[in-house]
């Protein structure tokens, strides 16, 4: 596995590549954030070690640029800093995990371990799929870079559909991530919501973005010229991934999807 480590003090990057090359790590190390995101931006590597506070630029807009690349190389950050509006910045900036200084070696390899064992999944901070585009920590939509103003359950429906671009849904599958067990599950309340979110989102004259699988459940839809960048293939490509459904069950007979 090989590991970025940025760190601008020498004697802790120097105690912290050594320990990391016993553990079997090949290790590179950054002194700076403009020379941590060169770095990480021209190799592959498998997890980033990520102090805050850096010279340049610090470690939050280190971590901004780097999923703004689409690098997804699990970073755990490090700092000294004790308050939790830090950590959480650290975190919707597209860090994966945080350790707080001063910290044991042993706690740091086993987050690390658990970390590649994720692997480096697409996971941008910004969901974006056509013209569509949400920040979940900022809870902020726009359509073709327009604001979009959304209620609570308005912004977890869209914020599920963007999880699973051009995966068929069903209904049962919605309710389960949108809604509690208090839910009544015999109610059209996802059609509904399906309804207000067109409203909100689609364009006159154009085709719904969300679409209606017949006794099935709904889809956002995945424009086939991004399909086509996102997988390297041609159009066909999204055709494929459009028999996905993510929660399928039998409908009741009788059920037209509507």
């Amino acid at each position: 596995m090989r590991v970025l480590v940025v760190e601008d003090e020498v004697r802790t990057a120097a105690v912290l590549r050594r320990g990391l090359v016993e553990e079997g790590y090949a290790v590179d190390v950054a002194g700076d954030g403009i020379d941590a995101v060169w770095r990480a931006t021209e190799t592959a590597y498998d997890a980033v070690v990520l102090d805050l506070m850096l010279p340049g630029i610090d470690g939050f807009e280190v971590c901004r640029r780097l999923r703004a690349g689409h690098r997804w190389a699990p970073v755990l950050m490090l700092t000294a800093r004790v308050y939790v509006d830090d950590r959480i910045r650290g975190l919707d900036a597209g860090a994966d995990d945080y350790l707080p200084k001063p910290f044991s070696f042993g706690e740091l390899t086993a987050r690390l371990r658990a970390l590649v064992r994720r692997g480096a999944a697409h996971r941008p901070v910004v969901l974006r799929v056509g013209a569509v585009e949400l920040d979940p920590a900022g809870h902020r939509a726009w359509r073709d870079g327009a604001p979009v103003d959304l209620t609570a359950k308005e912004f977890a429906l869209l914020h599920l559909l963007l999880c699973h671009p051009d995966e068929v849904l069903t209904r049962t599958y919605i309710t389960e991530h949108v809604w509690d067990d208090a839910f009544d599950a015999t109610s059209n309340i996802v059609d509904q919501y399906v309804r207000y979110l067109r409203r909100k989102i689609d364009r006159v004259g154009d085709p719904s973005l969300i679409e209606t699988v017949r006794g099935v459940g709904y889809r956002l839809c995945v424009p086939l010229e991004r399909a086509a960048a996102d997988c390297g293939a041609d159009v066909r490509g999204a055709d494929v991934r459009r028999a996905d459904v993510r929660g399928h069950r039998t409908p009741p007979a009788g059920n037209d999807g509507r």
